[in-house]
């Protein structure tokens, strides 16, 4: 499962325990996590029966990542081969399968925060390719903040100039798939628009389900031989979240 929890002292209380009952998955990635370990509830800043890494920015309140795992964890990477102050990355071994948690910067609030963004999207594919080569299942999934196609959004015609929607990170993201990353989401869906996985708060966007599809699982080959059924959950984000969580079955050996 990944899933931008939009806080995640807010998500506890929210429900977020109940849903991760329902829906057992096995290892969870979770972006936007706005919080140091110390700082939640007990006894989430070690989970019970979980293993779990963290990798919160530095700025207190802001961005970080984390990864919970049913079985032991191997780190292999925080960040894109150098600093990772905002806490976006975290790339590790679990399972049986390489996972990458990441969480994207949004460029919606400023002409340098979409610097940010882009100059992270340029790192981004030259730091994935090496990962996406290996003979082992590695697994990029969480917050992209691109919507891809015209698909991913409801109204794409009025979001060509704004960011996540932009004609340069929509190229990005399509030279990721011509590069042999898989999208299992889109594959499943083909043709049709949606699912998306994030909506505004404001016009009755989730009610109406008119919203985004930010929130990705990228595959490499031996990944894409062994993973089935994904699905966004967006019954279960109701109330805890802005983002859906989105599933993926993969087969271990």
């Amino acid at each position: 499962m990944t899933w931008n929890v939009n806080g995640l002292r807010s998500a506890l209380k929210k429900g977020l325990p109940e849903v991760l009952k329902k829906t057992r998955p096995q290892v969870v990635l979770l972006q936007e996590v706005r919080a140091f370990p110390e700082d939640l509830p007990a006894p989430w800043a070690d989970p019970p029966r979980w293993h779990v890494v963290w990798n919160p920015a530095e700025k207190p309140g802001y961005s970080g990542t984390a990864i919970w795992s049913r079985s032991p964890i191997e780190v292999l990477e925080r960040g894109l081969g150098g600093p990772d102050q905002e806490g976006r990355v975290i790339v590790a071994r679990t399972g049986g399968v390489v996972v990458g948690c990441l969480y994207l910067p949004s460029g919606s609030s400023s002409e340098a925060r979409q610097t940010v963004k882009d100059r992270m999207l340029d790192e981004f594919t030259a730091w994935a390719e090496p990962w996406r080569k290996k003979s082992e299942p590695v697994c990029l999934a969480g917050d992209f903040n691109v919507a891809p196609t015209e698909r991913d959004i409801y109204h794409w015609k009025s979001n060509q100039k704004t960011s996540g929607f932009l004609p340069h990170e929509r190229a990005w993201f399509a030279d990721l798939l011509q590069r042999g990353w898989y999208d299992p989401v889109r594959d499943q869906a083909g043709e049709h628009d949606g699912p998306y996985t994030w909506w505004s708060n404001r016009g009755q966007a989730r009610a109406l389900d008119r919203g985004w599809r930010i929130d990705h699982w990228l595959l490499n080959e031996a990944a894409k031989c062994r993973s089935s059924r994904p699905n966004v959950h967006r019954e279960h984000s109701l109330g805890v979240s802005d983002h859906a969580p989105v599933t993926i079955d993969l087969e271990i050996n």
